[in-house]
């Protein structure tokens, strides 16, 4: 078996770096909001108006097999921070490890634009979401910005040290 049946039979998975114009993100946003409506119920309107993604700079896509699995984004919060945004696996490519790499990929890009940490809200009703980010060197944080008095999201940060 040649090198290149063996990379496809791994499924090998590739993350490319872009911004909010590709294609592939705005369709993974496109599911992740709908997942959202479902999970957030009442509260999707006030976390939708915090989410628009129109002229984000730092946008991570992951694929296998060419086709669009995952996503993420960063965006600064202040000269030292940037905020983890919009992460997302389609459900049937969940469980595969490629959300800790569209974050690895989040977390090196940062680093490389000389960021020293990053932050994040989630949802409470997302324990996915909260079980990766704590097996990825999160920490739980008080709630900030205009998640401060939002009983349902929880904060976290991570300083970076690559």
């Amino acid at each position: 078996m040649d090198v290149l049946s063996t990379l496809t039979k791994l499924n090998m998975i590739k993350i490319i770096r872009t911004d909010s114009d590709n294609k592939d993100f705005i369709d993974l946003v496109s599911s992740l909001d709908a997942y959202l409506a479902e999970i957030d119920g009442e509260d999707h309107l006030f976390y939708a108006k915090l989410n628009k993604i129109a002229k984000m700079k730092y946008v991570v896509v992951a694929y296998e097999n060419e086709k669009a699995v995952g996503c993420g984004a960063i965006r600064e919060n202040d000269p030292n921070t940037m905020e983890i945004k919009r992460m997302y696996t389609v459900p049937e490519n969940r469980g595969k490890g490629i959300a800790t790499k569209v974050l690895m990929e989040l977390e090196l890009w940062a680093t490389g634009l000389s960021y020293q940490t990053c932050i994040l809200e989630t949802g409470k009703g997302q324990p996915e979401a909260i079980g990766l980010y704590k097996k990825n060197g999160y920490l739980i944080i008080p709630n900030y910005g205009h998640y401060i008095d939002v009983e349902n999201s929880i904060c976290f940060k991570k300083d970076l040290k690559y």
